[in-house]
C-alpha cells in the first residue's frame, strides 16, 4: 500500500493549511466538485497530521507513523465510511471495533447487504478510541467519507461528539456539497473548499496517466481530472457510441431506433448512461441558449442543430425528469423497459 499523496493542484493549498496545525480546528468539511480528488486530499492530510517529521507541513513518508499509515494499521487513524464503500475499495473491513481493529462488513455470508449509509453504531464505536491516549502523543484523525451518507441518527450522534470534541482529535469529513448535511453539523465544522484545477494542469496530469484524448475525456468529466480518468478507464471514447446513435438522427430531424438503443443501454449500469444523458441535456440547454457546449464538444454540431428546434422549457423539464430518474438507478427495475421509457422521453423533448 502506498502512502496517500496530495495531487499537484492541491499541494499549495495543503501546505498553507497544514502550516497552522498547532491551532487546528477539531472538525473540517473538505468539499468541492466531484472528481477533483477530495478523498485523496483528506487521506494525504490524515497522513500529514500523523507524520512525526513533516516537511513543509506534508508527510515525510519515512517516519514510523508514515509507515503505519502506509500499511493501513496506524492506531490513531480511523476511516468511517459505508460498508458498501469499503467493499468497493476492496477492504475486508468497514467499521472499527473497540480494540482498534476493524469489523467485517455484511456480505453474502449474512442476509443483509452492505449498508450504503454510515450507521450510528459506527459513530458510537469510536467512543473507546476517543477515551484512550494517542499512541505517539500526537493527533488522532477520523476520516469520514462521503459525509452525506450519514443518516439522521448517525449525523446526530456525530454532532454530540463535536459539541464536546475529544482532545487531540481531528475530524476530516469529505463531501461534495455541505448543504447535503445537517445545518447543525455544518455549523460545528470549519470549511475547506477545494478548487477544480486549471485545464492546462489537469490535461498535463491526464496525459501523464496515459489518457488519450485528454481534452475529450476532461470535457466529458466537466473539467474534473479524476472523473476524466475514471471515465477513460470505463469507456472507449469520450462520447459513448450509443449517444452518437441517439443524437445523429435527431440532428437530422429523423427518429432514432429507440428499441435497439434500449437493448444497448440495458447491458450498462443505469447510473452510467443516465449521467451521460444528464451531461447531454446540459449541453443541449447551452446550445439552445446560443452558448458553447461543455461536456461533449465532439457532438457540438449535432447538439447545436437539435438546439435550434427545441423549446427550452420542454428541455429543462425533461432534464429535471432525468434527475428524478437518476434516483431510481439502483432500484431493481426492468432494465430494458427503464431504458426504453427514458429514451422515449428524451426523443420527445428533442423534437421541438
Amino acid at each position: 500500500m502506498s502512502l496517500a499523496q496530495f495531487l499537484p493542484w492541491h499541494e499549495a493549498t495543503a501546505s498553507a493549511w497544514l502550516a497552522h496545525r498547532e491551532r487546528f480546528a477539531h472538525a473540517w468539511l473538505i468539499h468541492g466538485a466531484a472528481g477533483i480528488g477530495k478523498l485523496d486530499f483528506a487521506a494525504a492530510a490524515a497522513a500529514s497530521l500523523l507524520c512525526e517529521s513533516p516537511r513543509n507541513g506534508l508527510a515525510c513518508g519515512e517516519c514510523i507513523a508514515c509507515g503505519w499509515v502506509r500499511s493501513g494499521n496506524h492506531p490513531d487513524l480511523r476511516r468511517i465510511r459505508p460498508e458498501a464503500v469499503a467493499v468497493e475499495e476492496g477492504s475486508d473491513a468497514a467499521t472499527p471495533d473497540e480494540e482498534g481493529g476493524e469489523a467485517a462488513p455484511a456480505t453474502g455470508s449474512s442476509k443483509r447487504a452492505p449498508s450504503k449509509e454510515i450507521r450510528v453504531d459506527q459513530i458510537r464505536s469510536l467512543e473507546p478510541w476517543f477515551n484512550t491516549a494517542t499512541h505517539r502523543g500526537g493527533w488522532r484523525v477520523a476520516l469520514i467519507y462521503p459525509a452525506h451518507t450519514l443518516n439522521v441518527i448517525s449525523a446526530n450522534a456525530l454532532l454530540k461528539v463535536l459539541e464536546e470534541p475529544p482532545a487531540h482529535t481531528v475530524f476530516l469529513m469529505v463531501v461534495e456539497a455541505p448543504d447535503r448535511l445537517l445545518p447543525t453539523l455544518v455549523s460545528r465544522c470549519r470549511r475547506l473548499p477545494l478548487a477544480t484545477p486549471p485545464p492546462e494542469q489537469a490535461l498535463a496530469w491526464l496525459r501523464e496517466q496515459g489518457v488519450r484524448p485528454a481534452e475529450g475525456w476532461l470535457a466529458a468529466a466537466g473539467g474534473a481530472p479524476l472523473g476524466a480518468l475514471r471515465l477513460a478507464q470505463q469507456g472507449d471514447s469520450p462520447v459513448p457510441a450509443w449517444l452518437n446513435q441517439l443524437t445523429e438522427p435527431l440532428a437530422g430531424g429523423r427518429q432514432p431506433d429507440v428499441g435497439t438503443l434500449a437493448e444497448t443501454l440495458e447491458k450498462l449500469p443505469a447510473a452510467e448512461w443516465l449521467d451521460a444523458l444528464q451531461r447531454f441535456y446540459t449541453d443541449l440547454m447551452l446550445a439552445a441558449s446560443g452558448a458553447a457546449v461543455r461536456y461533449f464538444p465532439a457532438l457540438g454540431q449535432d447538439v447545436a442543430a437539435i438546439g435550434k428546434r427545441v423549446r427550452l422549457a420542454v428541455v429543462a423539464d425533461a432534464a429535471r425528469w432525468l434527475t428524478r430518474q437518476r434516483g431510481l438507478a439502483s432500484h431493481p427495475l426492468n432494465a430494458k423497459l427503464f431504458a426504453h421509457a427514458t429514451l422515449q422521453r428524451v426523443v420527445l423533448s428533442c423534437q421541438g
